[in-house]
């Protein structure tokens, strides 16, 4: 069975379990990171000499960084639907994945770290609101791309793209800031927490417990 390190409130990890819960993988999970065992242990570093959550081990192999781990199980599971074989949509889902974990995630850090995790090398206000303009113009740009494709973000179909791009729309809705009208992605905000995709509640053990309508894309992100 696929093991994953990492602990739940991390955005990374979520991509994980979500992309499990997509496709169906079992899984144990055991906590690292955060607020739990240090990645810093040797036996972590072992898996990840980066020291950064997730990580999986799957049939002897392991595999770190977020993203690709969502590729990969996608992939593993055939799920043509969610990472096409086709090498131009293929590479439009990829697209926005790589979108979101440079120019996407690179904006928003600034005022997560500073107005939520409250991270004193984040104190500076001018930081903060310079972080906020940045947000909300990668917000724009997905703005204008909802209102092409209509739901998702690499087209007509939820892909693995939406895996990383939803939970970073969450945290910017749950981040305590004004925000500018942005009704494509509203409304697929709303469509999503509708929709009920899966999400995990885990136990000491690290065992998925059972879902819930919207664990893993919409609950609140404030740790």
């Amino acid at each position: 069975m696929l093991k994953l390190y990492g602990h739940a409130d991390s955005i990374n990890v979520r991509k994980v379990l979500w992309a499990c819960d997509e496709v169906g993988q079992d899984y144990v999970r055991e906590d690292w990171g955060g607020a739990y065992r240090s990645t810093h242990e040797q036996a972590f570093r072992a898996l990840n000499p980066v020291g950064l959550v997730p990580v999986i081990e799957d049939g002897g192999k392991v595999l770190r960084e977020s993203n690709t781990i969502v590729r990969y199980l996608a992939a593993k599971h055939r799920r043509t639907d969610l990472l096409p074989d086709d090498p131009a949509a293929r590479a439009t889902v990829e697209l926005w994945m790589d979108w979101q974990a440079t120019e996407f995630n690179n904006a928003w850090r600034g005022a997560f770290m500073g107005l939520v995790r409250k991270h004193p090398d984040y104190a500076d206000p001018d930081v903060i609101r310079a972080s906020q303009r940045e947000w909300a113009a990668m917000m724009e740009v997905l703005e204008s791309q909802l209102r092409r494709t209509g739901t998702f973000a690499a087209g007509p179909g939820f892909t693995v793209a939406d895996i990383p791009i939803g939970l970073s729309v969450n945290r910017w809705f749950m981040t305590p800031m004004e925000r500018p009208a942005l009704p494509a992605v509203m409304t697929c905000s709303a469509s999503a927490r509708r929709s009920a995709r899966t999400g995990e509640t885990a136990g000491r053990d690290g065992r998925v417990r059972g879902a819930s309508t919207a664990d893993a894309r919409c609950t609140p992100d404030l740790r």
